[in-house]
């Protein structure tokens, strides 16, 4: 199937969802809007991952397994451990290649708003202090700017890995809009299910 643009018609309505982007590119919130929409439970990867003091959750495969097994779910596409199951199990990707600057203006705005908060996250964390930017080398916003081109290579692995599942590229947040409320709206309202498994 060939990429969609975010004016294309789905060819079903999907049922398992993943959304792959950038750090900051909105892939939780777009999925939380997805979920919405089709009715679907979304599952935030994060919170699976990381377990108490940022430590990895030793059970996030397994919870992965559980939850992608489920025959209706929206997540974000994270995690090279859990990315397998999702591709295999998908029935749609949307692939949300927004622009670098807007992703870490994003990313940015996000990380201070918490750090200044002090909101919690996920199991009792917490973001790190903003003065970590400067040394500690894996903070979100580093990460998030020495990955900036890895959801481009992992989407284009996913069309030729699996040609006949479809991906919707959604370039701007206008095109996020036009899609959630023409497109994926549509094929809700008509309700065909996926013949993809």
């Amino acid at each position: 199937m060939p990429l969609l643009r975010h004016d294309d018609a789905l060819p079903t309505c999907p049922s398992r969802v993943t959304i792959n982007g950038t750090s900051g590119a909105g892939k939780s919130t777009l999925a939380g809007r997805i979920g919405r929409v089709l009715d679907l439970p979304y599952t935030e990867m994060d919170s699976l991952f990381h377990g108490p003091g940022w430590t990895p959750n030793p059970h996030f495969v397994e919870l992965v397994e559980e939850m992608t097994s489920g025959p209706r779910w929206v997540c974000e596409y994270q995690y090279d451990l859990a990315r397998p199951m999702l591709s295999r199990r998908a029935d749609l990707v949307v692939w949300l290649d927004l622009p670098t600057a807007l992703a870490m203006w994003r990313v940015t705005g996000r990380t201070i708003a918490r750090a200044v908060t002090g909101q919690e996250l996920w199991n009792g964390n917490r973001e790190t202090p903003l003065h970590e930017f400067f040394t500690d080398p894996e903070h979100v916003v580093r990460h998030a700017w020495a990955t900036r081109q890895e959801a481009r290579k992992r989407a284009h692995g996913l069309l030729s890995e699996h040609p006949r599942r479809p991906v919707v590229r959604l370039r701007s947040p206008c095109q996020v809009e036009h899609w959630l409320r023409g497109p994926l709206a549509d094929a809700a309202r008509t309700g065909r299910q996926p013949g993809l498994r």
